[in-house]
């Protein structure tokens, strides 16, 4: 049996062609018809980086240490004095000034009338050291500024009880306290005092009005001889005038000071009277 070639071949080359193509579409199917789970997800199972969670921490951190840390507590701001406050402040006060602060020991000044700031000033002086007076220091220590403001409120809120001058005095403690003398350097009393001797709150210049004489005479006395009760200019006013004055004068002065009251029957515009 004989076969022609030349018939044969083509037939099986192209069959052969075929099958290759056949086989090769069937494999890019099979291929592009798995599921995409097939693969490991390495990316989302994967834990992440021992590193990450430190960075991601660090600039909190960095955050955090770069906030001001706040203050465990904030002062709270001072207020005007409270009058009611100030009133069961002042208990131990009035063992020597009097619950009104009329005090009936002449050693103890009177706190009745004083202007809240003077007597604020004075308690500060004491806490601080600067005014010395071992009672006074030990009364101030534990005072807060609030505190000092609410009891100068209370004794400002209190009318002073008029005193008597000597009549024998008041001549030469008038002139002194409504003239001064010039010849001496001595200025008038009433220039920061004021004529009726309220005193001028705005300027820290206190009230005189009825004082005890004695107290005002040992007071000019300290005064006289060096003492002072700050270390401010303000505070080196009393003594530099005190010096200029002699015993005659600080009696004098002292006993008009006492003495010294508005008539409250002429009106309030009518000139003190001792």
């Amino acid at each position: 049996m004989s076969f022609r070639s030349a018939g044969f071949r083509p037939a099986a080359l192209g069959g052969m062609i075929a099958l290759v193509f056949a086989l090769s579409a069937s494999v890019v199917v099979a291929q592009d018809a798995k599921p995409a789970t097939s693969a490991p997800a390495v990316t989302s199972t994967a834990p992440a980086p021992a590193t990450s969670s430190a960075q991601a921490a660090a600039p909190t951190a960095a955050a955090s240490a770069a906030q001001p840390t706040a203050p465990a507590e904030v002062a709270a701001a001072v207020k005007p004095g409270d009058v009611a406050a100030g009133q069961g402040k002042a208990a131990a006060c009035g063992a020597c000034h009097g619950m009104d602060g009329n005090s009936t020991d002449a050693q103890y000044p009177k706190l009745a009338g004083q202007h809240e700031s003077y007597i604020v000033r004075q308690l500060t002086h004491f806490k601080a050291g600067q005014r010395q007076n071992p009672i006074m220091m030990g009364m101030a220590a534990p005072l807060s500024e609030q505190d000092m403001h609410d009891l100068g409120a209370y004794f400002a809120s209190k009318q002073s009880l008029p005193g008597v001058a000597d009549a024998a005095l008041v001549e030469h403690g008038e002139k002194l306290f409504r003239q001064g003398d010039a010849e001496r350097g001595i200025p008038a009393c009433m220039a920061c005092h004021s004529i009726d001797g309220r005193g001028n709150p705005g300027a820290a210049y206190p009230q005189l009005t009825s004082q005890h004489a004695q107290y005002v005479e040992k007071t000019l006395k300290a005064w006289h001889d060096g003492t002072t009760w700050g270390e401010d200019a303000q505070s080196r006013i009393m003594p530099a005038i005190a010096k200029k004055l002699d015993d005659k004068d600080i009696a004098a002065l002292s006993s008009y000071v006492e003495g010294l009251h508005v008539n409250e029957a002429a009106g309030p515009n009518q000139p003190a009277t001792p």
